[in-house]
């Protein structure tokens, strides 16, 4: 480890006991017995004061192993008479709820210790927990106020408002510990930029350094997490910081189950019947063997819930969460009042029922989705179950490590899939999650946005200097690279410098003298800025109308619309729209007759990551391999025992993936890879030219190429170019135009690939809809004034027309940073730069081939962009239909031609 980052070293039993006060250690002792992992490695550094990252499973003991040695340490001042009316420690978690879980784990344990005080020494007074969010009542900051706790548990959001609470920060002055509980929850996001400045801005105003702690599941690489928790000093090197690295002390049990044999369906020839006959109409024999597929699955998801005592089902949506409580509780018809749902779109009263429910024993089963993927108690649960892929091996381990509480128990996850690219993911996840393989976090870039809100927060605090304050920004790890002329140009907008900006009724927050290098409050700005705190956007649903005749016909939500661009076609109440033009919250479309570009669930999908992704194709490379030695009955055995060894898959599964991938090599010739990128090109039965990029490099990745490759040929052909995405690569659709396929690898270069992108998104709904969130967030448009809520609508008109005139201003903060949060968080910008270089090195191989028809791996795609005209229990059949056409092109030997700039 590098810098100030060390290993933290675990002691012995003894060895804690020496340093904690005596009540202490015997309460823990005959409450506990042993000391867990984390505790181990945590307890007597924290009583070193040493900044600690700790990185330990759910169920594991992580919130003793932060809190005994602050304590212990508070303990010691009440025995010695010298416990303060003050706030000692500060603990932040990113969800209230988690807080209140906090607060009650703390207060059993804190009267449990006081009683045996009180008992053997006679010393009465208590050690005082509270919790602090905005939905403390004014009479319970009052009482704070008058009597602060010495642990104060409160959010990322309310301990930024804190800093502005002139009297009751000053109970903090003295601040010993910073507690940053699930921190992985936040470094990679804009919320994380917001902690970090909040974090330094509590430094600078107490009278000494704090010991900082941060608490984990399991994440990679710890090192970034570390230097994002403890930050710079003012030289610019990393605050030291031990890392108790225990996240895989739990034992991990992931099984992958299929609910059907897809090898056997592709050889039963059901596919033609039933296509054919969806083609007549004939909606039982069409259905017939989707149903069956479905069945399949929640009759095998029914079998794992009846064979556990607790269940928590992981769905990748919150639309999936409600479908798999509704058809389970049909099944288990029993049990009906024991099985739930969780999801962010319930409210606050049932997703509470639902987890108290949870807590004490009393559910069956509960389907959620990410929502309970947090670290809040839920109590003991035997079995996660994942419907399809996680995405991320991160997220596989959060997930299963949900069940087995306690850490002598086992954590047990099945992920059950759906279909074959599924398969393969899950198998390859499920392997990385035993072989301890994590995606890695990113620490985002210097978020100005975020920057200006915190800007304005200090110049309610005191008169400031400029070089301080931006030092103070720069002690904050994601800000260490933060340019002096960027720092400026966010003082001189929040000053009001940009003049033109005020016939959009933005007006200066601060004043500034850029003469003399100061800066501070203006009164008007501290009701704006209280009420505007923190970086979560908010968002709406959009109401769709017709044009011609003027008529609603629906809603769609946020993440969907800005995936939307002019002439795309997507469904709604069972009917094509081509997407016209948006107003405010208002998107107007005109019916159109034809297939759909946007399938209407896109804005709820996972995204594969990058690592995962790489992993993937790394297999691809290793069964391409595997495939190539000896004839090939000997090969296929050979590769299905591989499989079901080193992937601990069932018989079926791995005779599935061996015939998949056989057909793909057969038909096509080339397996694509982390290394290869295929690109194949076929026509559609109305002569339209489809371009398939097969790449595995995470779906934020594709997201940017398929972008830039669209953008090029769009500006070269002079023609629209429709995408459709998923995680294994993308179609670009051209309607009348025919591309030299040749040349499109190099039609995208690496030096240009941000100012491409930039043109690609600069006039779509995605920067429109972005740059609402960023003015928001940056106080350029306001989401409350004066005690009157500001509708997402109004807020969106308002930016649209603030947009209108910041445009035009070289380099504005608020621009440039929607750009960054585009290019770096909506897409990877870094991965998919490493991607163009490596095909401008050659690195990566390019391979073009013409297919007939598409490739079985493209068949997934082919079904996506036909998803929303095709009933979900008839995309089976139109997989199967595909699949028997490659199937009987090779029995006839048929090969398709490999594409070379010669031929063309």
């Amino acid at each position: 480890m590098g810098g100030g980052l060390r290993s933290a070293r675990e002691y012995g039993e003894e060895e804690i006991y020496r340093r904690l006060e005596p009540y202490i250690g015997r309460w823990f002792r005959d409450k506990y017995h042993h000391f867990t992992p984390p505790q181990r490695y945590a307890i007597v550094e924290i009583i070193n004061r040493q900044n600690i990252l700790i990185c330990a499973p759910t169920g594991s003991g992580k919130t003793f192993a932060c809190f005994l040695g602050i304590i212990n340490h508070l303990c010691e001042l009440n025995r010695r008479g010298k416990l303060e009316d003050r706030i000692y420690c500060l603990y932040i978690s990113p969800l209230k709820a988690l807080g209140n879980d906090i607060r009650r784990n703390l207060e059993e344990p804190l009267a449990e210790i006081a009683e045996i005080m009180e008992r053997e020494a006679g010393i009465t007074n208590r050690i005082r927990v509270a919790v602090r969010t905005g939905d403390t009542t004014q009479k319970e900051r009052q009482n704070m106020l008058r009597k602060p706790p010495h642990i104060l548990i409160t959010t990322p959001e309310s301990a930024a408002i804190i800093l502005n609470a002139p009297k009751f920060k000053q109970h903090l002055k003295e601040l010993e510990y910073l507690v940053v509980d699930e921190i992985h929850e936040v470094a990679d996001s804009k919320r994380g930029a917001h902690l970090s400045i909040t974090m330094e801005r509590f430094q600078h105003f107490c009278s000494s350094e704090f010991t900082r702690i941060g608490m984990s599941a399991t994440i990679s690489p710890l090192e970034e997490v570390a230097k994002f928790l403890v930050g710079l000093d003012d030289g610019g090197t990393g605050r030291p910081c031990l890392i108790a690295d225990v996240s895989f002390a739990k034992e991990l049990d992931v099984s992958v189950h299929s609910p059907v044999n897809f090898r056997d369906e592709w050889e039963s020839g059901s596919g033609s019947a039933s296509a054919s006959a969806s083609a007549r109409g004939d909606e039982s024999k069409s259905e017939s063997a989707g149903a069956a597929t479905t069945a399949a699955l929640y009759n095998k998801v029914r079998a794992l819930v009846e064979q556990h005592r607790s269940t928590l089902i992981f769905t990748n949506t919150r639309s999936g969460a409600e479908r798999v409580s509704y058809r389970l509780g049909k099944l288990m018809s029993a049990d009906r009042d024991r099985i739930g749902a969780h999801h962010g779109s319930l409210s606050r009263d049932t997703r509470f029922a639902v987890e108290e429910g949870l807590k004490e024993g009393k559910m069956k089963a509960v389907a959620c989705s990410s929502s309970l993927e947090l670290g809040m108690d839920i109590g003991a649960l035997d079995l996660c179950i994942l419907i399809g892929s996680p995405k991320s091996t991160t997220r596989l381990i959060q997930r299963v490590g949900r069940s087995g509480h306690k850490l002598d128990k086992i954590a047990r996850g099945c992920l059950v899939v759906t279909d074959m690219d599924d398969l393969v993911e899950c198998a390859v996840l499920a392997r990385c999650a035993r072989e301890k393989k994590l995606d890695r976090v990113q620490v985002i870039g210097p978020a100005l946005d975020v920057l200006a809100q915190q800007l304005v927060g200090m110049a309610l605090e005191q008169r400031w200097d400029v070089e301080e304050a931006y030092r103070v920004i720069r002690r904050a790890y994601p800000y260490r690279s933060l340019k002096k002329e960027q720092f400026i140009s966010v003082l001189r907008y929040l000053a009001g410098e940009y003049s033109e900006l005020e016939s959009r009724k933005v007006y200066s927050k601060i004043w500034y003298d850029e003469e003399e290098g100061v800066f501070g409050r203006k009164r008007s700005t501290r009701g704006i800025y209280m009420t505007h705190v923190g970086t979560i956007p908010s968002e709406s649903s959009v109401q769709v109308f017709q044009r011609e005749p003027r008529k609603k016909i629906g809603e769609i939500d946020e993440p969907f619309l800005e995936k939307l661009e002019k002439g795309d076609t997507f469904v709604l109440g069972g009917r094509t729209y081509k997407f016209v033009s948006v107003r405010g919250m208002r998107v107007y479309v005109d019916p159109f007759e034809g297939m759909p570009t946007i399938p209407a669930w896109i804005g709820e999908m996972l995204p594969l990551e990058y690592d995962s992704a790489i992993e993937v194709g790394k297999f691809r490379a290793e069964m391409e391999r595997k495939m190539g030695g000896g004839d090939g009955e000997s090969a296929s055995e050979r590769v299905v025992e591989w499989l079901e060894r080193d992937y601990h898959l069932d018989r079926n599964a791995a005779e599935s993936i061996y015939s998949y991938f056989d057909a793909q090599k057969r038909y096509a010739g080339v397996i694509p890879n982390h290394r290869r990128i295929l690109i194949e090109v076929y026509y559609d039965e109305l002569e339209r030219q489809n371009i398939v990029f097969h790449a595995l490099y995470g779906r934020r990745t594709l997201d940017a190429l398929s972008r830039a490759y669209a953008y090029a040929i769009s500006r070269r052909y002079k023609t629209n170019v429709s995408v459709t995405i998923n995680d294994n690569g993308f179609i670009l659709k051209l309607p009348h135009k025919r591309v030299d396929v040749s040349a499109i690898a190099g039609m995208v270069r690496s030096d240009t690939l941000d100012e491409v992108l930039k043109m690609s998104v600069s006039r779509t709904e995605l920067f429109k809809r972005r740059f609402r969130h960023c003015a928001v967030r940056g106080l350029m448009v306001l989401k409350q004034y004066k005690g009157y809520e500001i509708g997402v609508g109004k807020q969106q008109r308002s930016a649209t027309s603030v947009l209108n005139v910041a445009k035009k201003i070289e380099g504005f903060p608020i621009v440039e940073e929607t750009y960054r949060e585009i290019l770096e968080e909506v897409f990877d910008i870094r991965h998919a730069k490493e991607v163009v270089e490596g095909i401008e090195a050659g690195r990566i191989e390019v391979v073009a081939v013409e297919t007939p028809f598409p490739s079985p791996f493209a068949h997934n795609l082919v079904a996506l962009q036909a998803s929303d005209v095709v009933l979900m229990e008839s995309r089976r059949e139109l997989l199967l239909e595909l699949h028997r056409r490659v199937m009987e092109y090779i029995s006839q030997g048929c090969y398709p031609p490999l594409i070379s700039a010669e031929e063309e």
